[in-house]
């Protein structure tokens, strides 16, 4: 299924019913006064944050979204039924705007937050509540108020304990699924990956945890480069970054070039994901020239601590992930 971040709709509230005009025409009651009732209140319309929910792909061939309207009052000053509210259903993580003015309205972060984003207008009162000592049988009732309507711009990005990070063809597709079962396309050229992944990753000595495999980035991702800016939202919520480097394919003349593109990028968009804690992982050790790559990388960045690790085979991936659950606080110290 293709993945869908980005949506906009439209959302109605339900208008309010109309106010009764009425009067009581009752048995051995002459004189009957005014009983019109008031109208219900329309509908609201809330948005609401479910894991049912992975993207926003549901929003491609739905846009409007109508709550119901309040019926009309009715005589013996009976108030018209309120209009059904209607419950819009969109995956955690998702920001929520103005589409008009670009306000953020609401980011709905975790599974069960709630945001009533439009509300429904008020019901009309009926005629009895018009009567005075000077006009004992008023002859009129108010209108229902009509209900919000507002175009929203849906933004999702995802929540991940883990963003996996690098150039195109580092591997992160293949390390997501060795390690989770997520199963991502795997194939040897640039931008196998189109859309991110969600993987859980259970490693048996602490708690799960979530690992996003993100796009490949390159050189002026931060201006919409490659696939750019689309999926650099997508790291904003990871706790930790994964950065892996293609070891193979390491510069021998710029050892860290393709590492220091990433993180360029990254402070280009948002400077506080070049603050955020990573661990750069130097990935293919069973490829040709990754072992001299990997020592070029050490000799130009000593003060970098890196892990190497071989996710087509497996080599060394026990001793990342430990690094990882540490890392989180997920193993229990």
């Amino acid at each position: 299924m293709k993945f869908i971040d980005e949506a906009t709709i439209t959302v109605r509230a339900g208008n309010g019913g109309k106010g009764c005009v009425s009067f009581r025409r009752e048995r051995y009651i002459p004189k009957g006064g005014p009983d019109g009732g008031d109208g219900g209140k329309g509908g609201d319309v809330i948005l609401t944050a479910t894991s049912r929910k992975r993207t926003l792909q549901h929003f491609q061939f739905r846009r409007d979204f109508k709550a119901g309207n309040g019926r009309g009052g009715l005589g013996q000053q009976k108030t018209g039924r309120g209009g059904d509210d209607l419950i819009i259903e969109v995956p955690p993580g998702t920001l929520v705007r103005n589409a008009d003015t670009g306000e953020i309205l609401k980011d709905l972060r975790e599974s069960g937050d709630t945001y009533p984003v439009a509300k429904g207008g008020r019901g009309g009162q009926g005629n009895k509540r018009f009567a005075t000592s000077v006009n004992r049988t008023p002859r009129f009732a108010q209108p229902g108020e009509p209900g919000d309507i507002l175009t929203l711009g849906l933004e999702l990005k995802l929540l991940a304990d883990v963003g996996i990070i690098g150039l195109p063809n580092a591997g992160k597709s293949t390390l997501i699924s060795a390690v989770s079962s997520a199963k991502p396309k795997v194939a040897d050229y640039p931008f196998t990956t189109l859309n991110p992944t969600l993987g859980v990753v259970k490693t048996g000595w602490g708690e799960p945890f979530v690992m996003a495999d993100i796009p490949g980035l390159i050189k002026g991702a931060a201006s919409g480069a490659g696939l750019g800016m689309r999926f650099l939202r997508h790291i904003e919520r990871s706790g930790i970054l994964l950065h892996l480097v293609d070891a193979a394919a390491v510069d021998p003349d710029d050892p860290l070039s393709g590492y220091e593109t990433i993180n360029r990028e990254l402070a280009l968009y948002n400077e506080t994901l070049s603050e955020k804690p990573q661990i750069v992982v130097l990935n293919k050790l069973d490829m040709p020239g990754a072992e001299e790559g990997a020592e070029r990388f050490r000799s130009a960045a000593p003060d970098i601590k890196v892990q190497t690790i071989s996710a087509m085979t497996g080599t060394g991936i026990a001793e990342l992930l430990s690094l990882i659950v540490r890392s989180l606080g997920r193993d229990g110290n």
